[in-house]
């Protein structure tokens, strides 16, 4: 049992990312809901920073992440903007607009990505089969988003084209902040690196707030109490134990077998789907799924 954990232990980190982020995407969902995507993005950086920071104390003894080297900072801090701020952002936002069921399928485009980045700029492998991968995981997301309406049956979104759209940025979002964090960590401690992140989304969604004046948005969110406590459970299992597992597994494994496993989300997903938030889930969704999935898994065989 240990040399399996030893050998695997990357995919057991993915898999964990996983679990994690779907209970993530549930809770965000929820918050939104109530208080706005822009106070969940913003909100739950320091919620997870300062988990981060209690952890790297007792593990590292190190509060901040003040050992890391110029090369590390420079791109994790861009891991953090585009990752954090550009991907978190738009992926909220879409949670808001078209659900966190559908924006989390459409979300696992960002393994192909992250598989043809790492192609591009780390060298890795991109076979024949990787390629019919991506075919099905385009596959299997245009099957549940896509369907014939009206009177000439032309086939058409069946969900709101802006929340499609923010999903697509947000899983252009999360590929680029993956390569950039692995280019940047190296060997790097994952909770200083996650710390370093978080630093670059904070910097980034106070701009924002400041330039559209957001500030009583914010406001208003901390008076929200079931909001908070939503965003509570979701900073610990996303931006905390979530992010924090998958820069383990990419410190064991290739970005896209990280990115692959991870993305198993939108299967996890369907059952609380159902049972929280009381969807109906077509027959043609649960099968698109599952068509998608396969397609990011074959991609790494």
């Amino acid at each position: 049992m240990t040399e399996f954990i030893s050998t695997h232990a990357g995919e057991m980190a993915a898999l964990g990312t996983a679990i994690c982020f779907t209970v993530n995407s549930i809770t965000f969902e929820a918050a939104g809901k109530k208080i706005g995507s822009l106070s969940v993005s913003y909100l739950r950086l320091f919620i997870a920073f300062i988990l981060l920071s209690i952890n790297a104390f007792f593990s590292r003894g190190l509060i901040f992440p003040t050992d890391a080297t110029a090369n590390n900072w420079i791109w994790l801090l861009l891991s953090g903007l585009f990752g954090f701020v550009l991907g978190d952002l738009f992926l909220f936002e879409a949670f808001v607009q078209i659900g966190s069921r559908i924006s989390m399928l459409i979300m696992s485009v960002a393994p192909p990505l992250t598989a043809l980045l790492g192609f591009l700029i780390l060298n890795e492998k991109l076979s024949l089969l990787s390629l019919v991968g991506m075919g099905l995981n385009i596959l299997g997301i245009s099957l549940v988003i896509l369907s014939r309406g009206g009177e000439e049956k032309k086939v058409q979104f069946n969900r709101p084209v802006k929340g499609i759209i923010f999903a697509c940025l947000g899983a252009v979002g999360q590929a680029s902040g993956l390569i950039l964090s692995k280019i940047g960590m190296g060997s790097y401690n994952p909770l200083a690196a996650v710390q370093i992140r978080i630093i670059a989304a904070a910097i980034g969604y106070t701009i924002i707030i400041i330039y559209r004046h957001k500030w009583q948005e914010i406001r208003d969110a901390l008076k929200n109490k079931r909001a908070l406590w939503e965003l509570f459970l979701g900073s610990v299992t996303g931006p905390y134990l979530g992010v924090v597992l998958s820069l383990v597994a990419l410190q064991f494994t290739e970005a896209g077998i990280v990115s692959s496993i991870s993305s198993i989300s939108p299967i996890l997903i369907i059952p609380a789907s159902i049972v929280l938030f009381k969807e109906k889930v077509l027959p043609k969704e649960i099968l698109g799924a599952f068509i998608s999935i396969a397609g990011v898994l074959l991609l790494f065989l």
